[in-house]
């Protein structure tokens, strides 16, 4: 099976998984315990914090480990809430963002918070005038993902936390897919928060990370929690943690050359769909700038993206329908409803995502393969 979703998650890095065994069988002390076995997990839990803290530019002391994005979404939001000092109770948020954001706006709602969603225009971005004259004396809070995890649209963090600024806003930032894809230094420091996870960079599941700046004070969500400064309640996963920090150094060292060559297979995918292109279309920015170059977010027009998927992993190659966290559920890909897709449209979508093991031969073979089973289907239905 050839691989086309590493979006949705990566392997797990050999060495990251070497240094996880090593620190679970050397260093499993509770690093919350005061004897010297606690202290020697709590001495490299924060070697750790301080050396992805480097990596991104931030200050450590904002640094808070949780389960991965969805939990820590969750957290670096009420956090927010707890620190503003503008009265209010408007937030505004991305139509597209990921599913664990919408969860989290269905309960403020609920709880009397005014919800504002923004679509996307055609280039897979947020709209600025949109986005100043959607701004009411009241705005608290702007949630908006910096890569979209199903088109891969990169939106301007640095334009859009200038706004915020300029309105008292805070801002949180889904940094998911962007931490290890993209040099995040000059723009992590610019938002109230953001949020990152271990596997979609090589490292193990079930860890993550959040940034909320340190010179908000924010309440805990858990009452009466002692780990990672009251930010989130259970004993700390060092093991995953040492792990993810190993994948984050060795992911950022290849940015570079990993941004090179995503652009050299996103250029091959495409020229192979060249037969049916008629059929296809790729939702992307115009401005190369703008777009992360791993993802391809298209659909076939007449193809519904599930058989797509199906045909595709019949003949060995594993690609998405979009984001794993919405997969399953009868609604379309929220990015769909964003970009202002019918439903017929939205169940057309198919994502292909590359990663540090994708082969151009690989690439061109199921570009191939995507026309063959077009070209299948047309002769279908003409019998």
């Amino acid at each position: 099976m050839k691989y086309f979703d590493y979006a949705a998650t990566t392997p797990l890095d050999t060495e990251a998984a070497e240094v996880y065994v090593k620190v679970a069988t050397e260093y499993f002390g509770n690093s919350s315990s005061l004897h010297d076995i606690g202290g020697q997990s709590a001495a490299l839990l924060e070697n750790c914090r301080e050396e992805l803290a480097n990596l991104m530019g931030i200050d450590k002391n904002g640094l808070f480990f949780t389960s991965g994005g969805t939990e820590g979404n969750f957290l670096a939001i009420e956090a927010l809430l707890s620190s503003t000092k503008k009265e209010g109770k408007h937030i505004i948020a991305g139509m597209a963002e990921h599913s664990s954001i919408h969860g989290i706006l269905t309960r403020l709602k609920e709880k009397g918070y005014e919800i504002t969603l923004l679509p996307l225009n055609e280039n897979g971005l947020i709209d600025h005038e949109q986005l100043v004259h959607t701004i009411k004396r009241e705005t608290i809070l702007l949630i908006l993902q910096h890569v979209n995890s199903e088109i891969g649209t990169i939106q301007p963090i640095d334009k859009i936390a200038k706004i915020c600024k300029d309105n008292e806003i805070l801002f949180h930032s889904d940094f998911v897919q962007s931490f290890g894809k993209i040099d995040i230094k000059r723009l992590a420091p610019l938002v109230s928060s953001f949020t990152f996870s271990g596997h979609k960079i090589y490292g193990p599941k079930g860890i993550g990370g959040v940034y909320v700046d340190p010179q908000l004070k924010w309440e805990p969500f858990f009452p009466g929690s002692s780990h990672e400064r009251g930010f989130r309640p259970g004993t700390l996963n060092v093991p995953a943690i040492a792990a993810m920090t190993v994948a984050a150094q060795k992911i950022i060292a290849k940015l570079p050359e990993d941004l090179n060559r995503y652009e050299l297979l996103r250029k091959a995918f495409i020229k192979t769909l060249e037969p049916i292109e008629e059929k296809v279309k790729i939702y992307q920015a115009a401005d190369t700038s703008r777009q992360l170059a791993n993802i391809i977010g298209l659909r076939i027009s007449g193809i519904q993206g599930q058989w797509m998927m199906l045909e595709c992993n019949r003949h060995g190659f594993a690609i998405s329908t979009g984001s794993a966290c919405q997969v399953g559920r009868q609604s379309p890909a929220k990015v769909a409803q964003a970009l202002g897709l019918t439903s017929d449209e939205a169940k057309e979508f198919i994502r292909i995502s590359f990663g540090q093991s994708t082969r151009l031969e690989d690439v061109v073979e199921l570009g191939e393969r995507i026309v063959n089973i077009v070209h299948a289907f047309e002769a279908a239905a003409v019998i």
